[in-house]
């Protein structure tokens, strides 16, 4: 070889330097590679994904679960796994905001006593794994509970109104600075600083590689355990501060399954469950892929079950090709980008199939004359009847009247309704349909749209602290007062009873529980022996029913916040239901309305829902189109019997 073809050869790497860098570079971060190949397929798929106001939501819905993710990171890079960190964020924002609005505690001083209790769950969390040797999933699966528990105790169930000053940790500098995520970025400089820089971050590293080669190295290996799982519950914390700062209150089951998300995001972020690997560049990679994907599945009208299914294959998607990778296995950059493409434009055909096909039932109408109408609707949740056939009565309400209608389910998951609203504020909705998971949270979202002069129509549930144009509703608390009177007409005036609750925090199980108390006070003669929750949930309520016959055999009534809860109830009861004991329910669905007629249940509060989601939909049309709305618009309340059940069979 010449020495001018070895002067030569430098060239062609020079020239083409920064691209291979580049491929190196993306190479060696394959969740990197995936979320880039995410972007440019949705920004695709949706002309609304790429603009300014989108992506400045996507940053902000990302933050919460990325600082849950950065403690995380420390705690998976140990080899442990940490299930209770959703659970201390709620903790920690309920007790910020009792300590504040309730105690009079300065909120300086509330803030770091929301920090401290993060920071006393974690280490709890180490002391049961060091020195009480058990499992990380059994100690903080148990921390999971108590802190969940404790935020309920303390909260007595409700949301509580988060001091002035802690909210704008929610709110944006100027115009394109969310406060949320600054927070992000710092916590995520921190992690990087902790893991790369501190005795304690490569002792974590050290551990998680081999934890019997680090004892014998002379690291503390318990020590650090204790600091590992304390970082992680002073993350926590501070994601709930934001979180609750976001919902303008702390909500006792706030971040409920959000330890999931941030496990998840670890571990596509490139993190090893078998400990030793992971860094927060990665993480916040990982958090960043779930924004995006859950935030572009919106704009494409992606029915909220799709969601879960599509956001499962990414995340399986996203780890097999690290894994590949981290194997060893030699994969050029060329094959692993066509891999990861391929990947990504399977998931987003499947998207696209969904969103315009019967199988997405998350959009109907368009068809018909005023089709270009565009009304989002949120539900606080589609795993209860009642709101299926809300939904339905929506539904067929937007395709007579020939709007587009757009339905996310929030899941009964206050943050994840805020995402949704500001999804639906970025794509321009013409009118927006708000079913509140709570009526203090959905609030900043709400004026968010009232910026951007979209309309909003409450349906069910009011909006507190934000201009709604019209709320849609049944009058929970007079259905209350009304089951009260019926139970003790059935009762004859006496009697002892339970009451099946739902879900706690929730408005409608407060103001039926409210409703049912106040009718109760005119008969004297009637009391309650118990109140247990049962989240709306039938089988739920088929348990606390059977547990609540043990304590208290002789009841012989019960009246339960809605009907799902009264159909499990009926089961515990056996055939002394309607007869021996009298149930009482609460939102007449189809099969609330055959128990009354099979006579199991002796009669419940019918709200008529799908009636609620037309007259929803025929507000926000007139709202859009520039027509001014009466504030409250009374959906009809009835006692369902047995002797007039039929008519509500048919509506």
């Amino acid at each position: 070889m010449s020495t001018e073809t070895l002067r030569k050869r430098p060239q062609g790497p020079r020239s083409g330097g920064a691209a291979r860098a580049a491929g190196r570079l993306l190479g060696e971060n394959g969740a990197l590679a995936g979320l880039i190949i995410l972007v440019v397929a949705l920004a695709i798929a949706s002309g609304d994904f790429l603009t300014v106001t989108n992506l400045l939501n996507v940053g902000v819905q990302a933050a919460v679960v990325a600082i849950l993710a950065f403690g995380s990171t420390f705690v998976i890079v140990t080899a442990g796994i940490d299930l209770s960190v959703g659970a201390v964020a709620a903790l920690s924002a309920v007790v910020l905001a009792w300590t504040a609005t309730q105690h009079g505690l300065p909120w300086p001083l509330a803030l770091i006593a929301a920090i401290l209790v993060g920071v006393v769950a974690g280490l709890v969390n180490g002391a049961l794994i060091t020195y009480g040797k058990l499992p990380p999933f059994i100690a903080t699966l148990a921390m999971l509970g108590v802190a969940r528990g404790l935020a309920l105790v303390i909260s007595d169930g409700s949301p509580i109104a988060f001091p002035g000053a802690v909210t704008h940790l929610g709110d944006t500098i100027g115009e394109y600075l969310p406060v949320p995520v600054i927070v992000m970025i710092v916590m995520g400089l921190l992690t990087a600083l902790i893991l790369a820089r501190t005795y304690s971050g490569r002792a974590m590293y050290a551990i998680g590689g081999n934890e019997e080669a680090a004892r014998l190295s002379g690291i503390r290996v318990d020590r650090q355990k204790l600091v590992t799982y304390a970082l992680a519950g002073a993350f926590a914390a501070v994601a709930g501060v934001v979180l609750a700062s976001r919902l303008a209150s702390a909500q006792p089951q706030a971040a409920n399954g959000y330890e999931l998300d941030a496990i998840a995001a670890v571990v596509i972020g490139g993190a090893s469950l078998s400990g030793g690997k992971g860094k927060a560049f990665g993480t916040l990679v990982g958090a960043l892929i779930l924004a995006v994907l859950r935030n572009g599945l919106n704009l494409l009208s992606v029915s909220a079950f799709w969601q879960q299914v599509v956001i499962g294959v990414v995340i399986a998607a996203a780890v097999l090709l690290d894994t590949v990778r981290r194997r060893g296995l030699r994969v050029r950059p060329a094959t692993f980008w066509a891999g990861g493409a391929a990947v990504v434009a399977v998931i987003v055909a499947l998207a696209a199939v969904v969103a315009t096909t019967g199988g997405n039932d998350s959009k109907s109408g368009g068809a018909a004359g005023g089709g270009s109408v565009k009304i989002g609707l949120s539900v606080s949740t589609l795993n209860n009847p009642f709101f299926v056939q809300f939904r339905q009565g929506a539904q067929d309400e937007a395709k007579k009247v020939g709007v587009t209608l757009t339905i996310g389910d929030a899941q009964n998951d206050a943050s994840q309704q805020v995402n949704q609203v500001q999804n639906y504020t970025s794509q321009g909705m013409k009118a927006i349909i708000v079913n509140p998971v709570d009526s203090d949270a959905a609030a900043p979202a709400v004026k968010a749209a009232n910026r951007a002069d979209i309309p909003v129509v409450a349906a069910d549930r009011t909006v507190n602290g934000a201009k709604v144009e019209q709320l849609v509703a049944s009058d929970n608390v007079a259905g209350g007062r009304d089951a009260a009177a019926q139970m003790a007409k059935l009762l004859g005036g006496k009697g002892k009873i339970v009451v099946i609750q739902g879900q706690p925090g929730t408005s409608a199980s407060r103001e039926r529980g409210q409703g049912f108390g106040e009718g109760l006070k005119q008969y004297p003669g009637i009391q309650v022996v118990a109140r247990q929750p049962a989240d709306f949930d039938r089988t739920k309520g088929l348990d606390v029913m059977t547990n609540l016959l043990q304590s208290h055999p002789d009841v012989n009534g019960v009246f339960a916040e809605n009907d799902e809860m009264a159909l499990g109830a009926i089961k515990a009861l056996g055939g002394k239901a309607g007869k021996q004991i009298k149930v009482v329910a609460f939102d007449g669905t189809p099969d609330g309305i055959k128990a009354v007629q099979a006579g199991t249940l002796n009669a419940t509060v019918a709200q008529q829902p799908r009636l609620l989601g037309k007259m929803a939909v025929d507000s926000a049309l007139k709202a859009a189109r520039g027509g001014t709305l009466v504030a409250n618009a009374p959906v009809p309340v009835k006692i369902a019997t047995p002797e007039n059940a039929a008519q509500f069979a048919t509506q």
